[in-house]
């Protein structure tokens, strides 16, 4: 009797070895918990990204249909690619505001260039925001702050008078400073045109300020 149940107790020894080891290779340890990987910065644009963001903003925007003067086709005006951006033509001019007729359901009117604008606020003229020195954006009075201050508040130089009609600075204040600043960035790059544009034109009675 001794003799037989120390055998059992082998053969249950042995069958809680096997079962164990059985146990241990369909349930493998966990692997090691993976290292979180470093989070990168992406690098910033580089100055030609920035223009060419610029350039899309600008293309995309309407600024071409008021500040690039234009030359007619078989599909009517298209910007004059010879004096892109460049803003009403010096030697066209416009003295005389637009009189609707009596009882005319308009209010406003342009040139042919789409340039001048008359209406209750007097006549505006598209600004030349090529980089001139003498005429454009880069005479020396113009900065990207005050550019982008202009757009934000709606205010020539961001302080003096309010930017006329047609201008829809309510929409373009909407861009982020990045875009603005692009926007500066590409003005920055294409042909300098020397252009004087006039003064705005106040309505009969006003007095102008600049």
């Amino acid at each position: 009797m001794r003799m037989l149940r120390r055998y059992e107790l082998l053969l249950i020894a042995g069958f809680s070895v096997l079962v164990a080891t059985m146990y241990g290779c369909s349930n493998p340890a966990p692997s090691p918990a993976a290292e979180p990987q470093a989070t990168s910065t992406p690098a910033p644009p580089s100055t030609e990204q920035v223009i060419q963001r610029g350039k899309y903003l600008v293309d995309t925007s309407g600024c071409h249909d008021c500040h690039s003067p234009k030359k007619y086709g078989p599909r009517g005006p298209e910007p004059d690619p010879t004096r892109i951006l460049s803003g009403h033509r010096e030697d066209v001019k416009v003295t005389a505001p637009y009189v609707p007729a009596a009882g005319s359901p308009w209010t406003y009117a342009t040139q042919d260039d789409f340039t001048a604008w008359s209406g209750p606020w007097g006549i505006s003229f598209a600004a030349n925001l090529t980089p001139d020195t003498n005429t454009g954006l880069r005479s020396g009075v113009w900065t990207e702050e005050l550019f982008i201050k202009a757009i934000r508040t709606g205010k020539h130089m961001g302080t003096s008078r309010d930017i006329l009609p047609p201008m829809p600075w309510h929409a373009y204040a909407q861009f982020s400073d990045d875009d603005l600043k692009a926007i500066w960035a590409y003005l920055g790059t294409i042909p300098a045109i020397t252009n004087h544009v006039p003064d705005a034109i106040p309505p009969k009675g006003a007095t102008a300020t600049q």
